[in-house]
Parts: C-alpha cells; sequence; structure tokens
C-alpha cells in the first residue's frame, strides 16, 4: 500500500512511547468545514502556526481543502508555504467529486497542474497526495480507480448506513482505502452518527480486508461520551484507533470491536510506555506503528487545539 500518512517528525514532548505512536500524525486540520467554518485565509495562517510553533504538531497531518477551492488555497497561503529548497511542502488532501461524477476527470487535472507549481519553492511547497470522494456505488468505485493516477492515495467515503462490504471489497488489491464520517454537528442530523455496531462493522469489514481507512466529523474527544451540542453519543477518538488496531493486529472480532468503541472511562485503556493494554489485549509499539502506518490512517477535524488540550487533561501528552 502506498504510505497514506504523512512523514511526521514524531513527539517533541516527553510523552510514553505508546502514545506517541498511536497519535503520530493523527489530525488531518479541517478548519475550512463545520463547526468551525473558517474562511481560507484563517485555515491558512492557523496550519502554519501550528506547524511551525506548536510543541504538538507531531499530532498534526495533512491541510483539507475542496479541490474546487485549491485557487482560493494558493492565494491566501501565498508567502505563507514554505519557501525554500530544503523545506517539506505542506500535504495536503483534497475533498473531490464523487466517483462516477463527470467533474472528477477535471479536478484530477487541476490537482496535477496544482502538484507541478508547487513542486517549485519560488511558489511555496504544497503537495497533494491524498483525494477524498464519495464511494457510492462498487461499480463506480471500481471505475474511477482506473482514471486516479499513482500519485494519488484516494479514500471513498462509504455510507454506513447499509452492509458497507461490497464497496469495501471493491477497494482490495488497490491503492485505495475507505473514510468513515463518524458524525455531525447538526443536531438536526443526529443520523450522520453511526452506533457502535455500524461503527464496528465498518472497521471489522476493513480489518478482514486489509483495506486501509480515515474517518471525518465529530472525533473532537478522546472518549466516547454524549454531547449536549449534538443531543447524542459522539466516539471517541482513542476507542476508534484502539479499537482499529484490535481489528487489525489481534482480530478481534466484531462484538469485541463494538465492546471497545463503547468504553466512556479512559481508564479502560492503559498506555504504558512501551504497550497499550485493553482488558486482556495487549497492543505492543511495532503493532501500533503498523496499524497507524497502514490500516488506522488518520481522522479529519476542524479543531486542532480541542482534541489536544482534552488529551493534556487526560495526562497523555
Amino acid at each position: 500500500m502506498n504510505q497514506a500518512r504523512a512523514e511526521s517528525a514524531g513527539p517533541v514532548q516527553l510523552v510514553r512511547q505508546s502514545v506517541g505512536a498511536l497519535l503520530d500524525g493523527i489530525v488531518d486540520y479541517a478548519g475550512l468545514f463545520p463547526p468551525a467554518s473558517l474562511d481560507m485565509p484563517t485555515t491558512v495562517r492557523n496550519y502554519a502556526a501550528y506547524l511551525r510553533d506548536d510543541p504538538d504538531s507531531w499530532m498534526l497531518s495533512r491541510l483539507v481543502v475542496p479541490a474546487a477551492r485549491l485557487d482560493e488555497f494558493e492565494a491566501a497561503a501565498r508567502g505563507v508555504m514554505p519557501a525554500e529548497a530544503e523545506d517539506d511542502p505542506w500535504i495536503i488532501s483534497a475533498l473531490v467529486s464523487g466517483a462516477g461524477d463527470a467533474k472528477l476527470a477535471d479536478e484530477i487535472a487541476r490537482i496535477e497542474r496544482f502538484n507541478l507549481d508547487h513542486a517549485d519553492c519560488r511558489a511555496g511547497l504544497a503537495l497533494v497526495d491524498v483525494i477524498e470522494l464519495k464511494g457510492d456505488d462498487a461499480a463506480a468505485i471500481d471505475a474511477s480507480l482506473e482514471a486516479i493516477p499513482d500519485e494519488l492515495f484516494p479514500f471513498y467515503e462509504i455510507d454506513w448506513r447499509s452492509d458497507p462490504r461490497g464497496k469495501i471489497a471493491a477497494l482490495v488489491g488497490n491503492d485505495a482505502g475507505a473514510k468513515v464520517r463518524t458524525g455531525g454537528v447538526d443536531p438536526r442530523n443526529r443520523a450522520l452518527i453511526p452506533g457502535v455496531a455500524e461503527l464496528a462493522r465498518f472497521i471489522a469489514a476493513c480489518a478482514a480486508t486489509d483495506v486501509p481507512f480515515k474517518a471525518t466529523a465529530g472525533l473532537h474527544h478522546p472518549m466516547r461520551h454524549f454531547s449536549n451540542a449534538v443531543g447524542a453519543d459522539e466516539h471517541g477518538f482513542l476507542n476508534v484507533f484502539i479499537a482499529a488496531a484490535l481489528a487489525n493486529i489481534k482480530r478481534i472480532g466484531e462484538e469485541e470491536i463494538r465492546e471497545a468503541l463503547a468504553e466512556t472511562d479512559a481508564a479502560a485503556f492503559t498506555f504504558h510506555e512501551q504497550e497499550i493494554i485493553w482488558r486482556d489485549q495487549r497492543l505492543v509499539l511495532d503493532e501500533i506503528e503498523e496499524t497507524r502506518s497502514f490500516f488506522a490512517i488518520s481522522f479529519g477535524s476542524c479543531s486542532f487545539t480541542e482534541p489536544r488540550d482534552d488529551l493534556k487533561g487526560l495526562g497523555l501528552v
């Protein structure tokens, strides 16, 4: 599988190695999207400041930008992107039209022009290496895979409300991953939040086929909890990524995945220096790193500070 996660300098704070391995590059910054809904200049400034000044920047990965707004991004990021030949480029995940949409080819061409332009440090260094798109139909997914260049790693958003296995099966053997929507911000849209059973089914299907995945929305907090703002239970990113590691490495069944996702007490997960323990299951460093590199890749969040601040409250970072 292509390396779908951005390279990270690793934890720069004194954190447990197991925590560092689990959280390294875990957040894709999506400040443009609800509930933050920031404008482009603010999103760009925030991302630059997090990378440059934040001691927890090791938890940060890609910047999420719709392909249709790349012109706007270029205008806002001019003079802000890295501009020295030895600098690392900003790594971007671009949202594009769904599989089967006629606009997809034009958006891919725009991304290719963007990458060519921003390989030159004089224009500011940036690279779109991941795209995210809806995958509502297995046949459309299969056809679109033929049109996506090898340089772009696609994550197809799979609707968890129906059995996802057929669509996930369409990704097997390809340099591609699945994406699951784990929340929504509007109280009227509580139906956007999968239950533990539906999310466990999705994770189990990905683990059974070794298809990598990312998550998006609703994962602002480490542990599963009731959200007064949404009026529903929301998933925790520690639950999701530890459950994924256990499914990927230990091959726990769907029922145990549900139980790990349902934990609401952070004490249910024990973080030692070189291992994470849940019940009688132990994940050691190389297993955690393998999962994060090749299976449970990242989650999109409109806030970088909120997930990080909650981790500080738990004493994990």
